[in-house]
């Protein structure tokens, strides 16, 4: 079992940023490629970003390309989504998402977090 918290989520005004944190517990954190997805209201849950185990493989969907970086520390269980000059468009919830391969389907992910929201007003 791995458990996973996302924190970092809040209200901020277009062209803001902020920084997502997901914090993992149980098996080792380092075996896992970890991935961020978001899921706004009526929407499908949709893949934003994955990280390889040793971060050597990092792969983005094509509309935050150049606005987010997705990160991850081994050494704090840790995975991070850098988020700047955000727009109205990027209000979701926001997962975090282990699995034991690269993938961007959802059901490839073995753990999830709970989520965090992010809300960007104009």
């Amino acid at each position: 079992q791995v458990q996973l918290v996302e924190s970092g989520g809040g209200l901020v005004q277009a062209g803001g940023s902020l920084r997502l944190s997901c914090a993992a517990s149980g098996r080792t954190f380092s075996g896992y490629a970890m991935g961020w997805f978001r899921q706004a209201p009526g929407k499908e849950r949709e893949f934003v970003a994955h990280i390889s185990s040793s971060s050597g493989t990092i792969y983005y969907t094509d509309s935050v390309k150049g606005r987010f970086t997705i990160s991850r520390d081994n050494a704090k269980n840790t995975v991070y989504l850098q988020m700047n000059s955000l727009k109205n468009e990027h209000t979701s919830v926001y997962y975090c998402a282990a699995s034991k391969g690269l993938a961007t389907r959802t059901r490839l992910y073995n753990y999830w977090g709970q989520g965090t929201q992010v809300t960007v007003s104009s």
